[in-house]
């Protein structure tokens, strides 16, 4: 094979682009309508559903489905929750127009719509907003159609899941973040926002030390999955993470611009030692 056959070659296998996740031990759903510091959770909130819904490399988005799906309970709301929904639609999301509430009742046709409907999945918290293990678990037994949909180009933004919230508990029967294909190991952890700060990564998505600290966050992750680290606590704990990644089983691959620059160089390499 001729050096440009088989630079060709390589780059015909970089795969496509796949979707956004963003997951995050924050509660932004409740802060931004109830909270310290509103103004950052809102900015978490814009910048997580940013971040999932990019049309730069969400392919549904930029076809034109404008919708994500966001899923929460409709139960009675309980003491020190709010319906995460109201926080969605005060950080600048209008209902019917940029996304649509779905529970345990519909979530499953729902999830039948993603990528013709939606381009996106944005998932309540369970604590303080009304996620219930109703939610989770439809979630979790579709995600081998939520991995689908991701490495298809969609999204997916998911809010604190502990089970924590007093006596409400609303997952006591766990399996949080359960609806990924890897292993993402988080922990209940109710603890007062105080010297939280941000990556690098982090701030170059746009997040800054002023929008993770003032209000309560309710779970740590204790892994990555091979996803890039968004904001962590005082002492080094991960609060948030995201990916553009594929996703597989066992965590994330290289990003498609990784390997088209490790193509480029095995080929520049190639041409170098045949001259």
């Amino acid at each position: 094979m001729n050096i440009g056959a088989l630079a060709g070659s390589l780059f015909l296998a970089v795969p496509i682009w796949a979707g956004s996740v963003f997951l995050t031990g924050h509660d932004p759903d409740f802060h931004a309508h109830v909270g310290g510091n509103v103004a950052g959770a809102i900015k978490i909130n814009q910048t997580a559903i940013g971040y999932v819904t990019d049309p730069g490399f969400n392919p549904f988005k930029a076809g034109g489905i404008n919708k994500f799906l966001f899923v929460e309970s409709n139960i009675p709301i309980p003491g020190g929750h709010v319906r995460g929904k109201s926080g969605i639609v005060a950080s600048g999301y209008t209902e019917g127009v940029d996304f649509d509430h779905h529970d345990a009742t519909t979530l499953n046709a729902a999830l039948n719509q993603l990528g013709t409907v939606y381009n996106a999945i944005v998932v309540a918290s369970d604590f303080g907003g009304t996620l219930t293990q109703a939610e989770l678990d439809i979630l979790n037994a579709r995600g081998a159609d939520i991995i689908g949909f991701l490495n298809a180009g969609g999204g997916l933004y998911a809010m604190s899941q502990s089970n924590s919230g007093g006596s409400a508990q609303l997952t006591p029967g766990g399996g949080h973040y359960g609806f990924l294909p890897f292993i993402v190991t988080s922990v209940n952890l109710d603890m007062s926002e105080t010297g939280y700060t941000v990556t690098a990564f982090g701030a170059s998505l746009g997040l800054s030390d002023a929008d993770v600290n003032g209000n309560f966050s309710h779970a740590i992750f204790t892994s990555t999955g091979g996803m890039s680290i968004v904001d962590v606590d005082s002492t080094g704990r991960i609060l948030s993470l995201a990916t553009r990644n594929k996703v597989t089983p066992t965590g994330v691959v290289p990003e498609p611009g990784t390997y088209a620059m490790m193509a480029a160089g095995v080929a520049l390499l190639l041409l170098r030692r045949r001259r």
